[in-house]
């Protein structure tokens, strides 16, 4: 079936205007739920497939660390049988094929053709754990304590902010980042030590104070 996941173009453009790199939605399947990130692909990130349109993880809500990673587009999940078939617990038959085409359907009824704002505490939780890892950053680091302005790039321009930053931040520290979200070459630094976290107020304060 052609375009069975055209959803997928959908919540893509949404992500897209709305300036997200990764959003959720909750996936059930064989008695099980899954937390499933769509990922865009970032300026020159390179993809495994050609035709793929983003990334999907499936992340099993019941053990967060079990995890698979695939590309996607409008029509296909680049994924061999094999693996498929193993993480979501499908026996093999002889109707094999036509239980991976019901499995296809069933999850092209949970995929949202916009983003969905209202997140559990779980989807949060990944979201920002894929965010920083995707930014080379520790997962743990989730408290704010200041913003700094980048350096210059090699053309002589300030450096902005990454994708993943910005989205971090924006979910974490929201009145932060309405503040300072137009300040595109500002980056927010977090820690992983809760005792270092400072106020919105003692962040903007500081910042401002740092300017003059």
């Amino acid at each position: 079936m052609s375009n069975i996941f055209e959803n997928l173009k959908l919540l893509k453009k949404d992500m897209e205007v709305k300036k997200w790199v990764i959003d959720s939605f909750i996936f059930s399947y064989n008695n099980e739920d899954f937390i499933v990130l769509v990922k865009l692909f970032v300026e020159n990130e390179k993809k495994k497939e050609k035709y793929a349109l983003v990334k999907l993880e499936f992340l099993r809500q019941s053990d967060l660390n079990s995890s698979l990673q695939v590309e996607a587009n409008s029509n296909a999940l680049f994924v061999d049988t094999k693996t498929l078939r193993e993480y979501f617990k499908i026996e093999y038959n002889e109707n094999l094929g036509d239980i991976l085409q019901q499995f296809k359907k069933c999850f092209s009824r949970f995929i949202p053709i916009e983003v969905i704002e209202d997140k559990s505490d779980d989807q949060l939780r990944v979201i920002v754990a894929s965010l920083s890892k995707s930014d080379s950053e520790n997962p743990n680091k989730v408290y704010c304590y200041r913003v700094r302005r980048n350096g210059y790039k090699s053309d002589g321009t300030l450096a902005q902010r990454s994708y993943y930053n910005d989205n971090k931040s924006r979910i974490l520290r929201p009145f932060l980042y309405q503040k300072l979200k137009d300040e595109k070459n500002i980056s927010f630094c977090f820690s992983e030590q809760e005792n270092e976290q400072n106020t919105d107020e003692t962040i903007l304060a500081n910042w401002v104070k740092s300017k003059k």
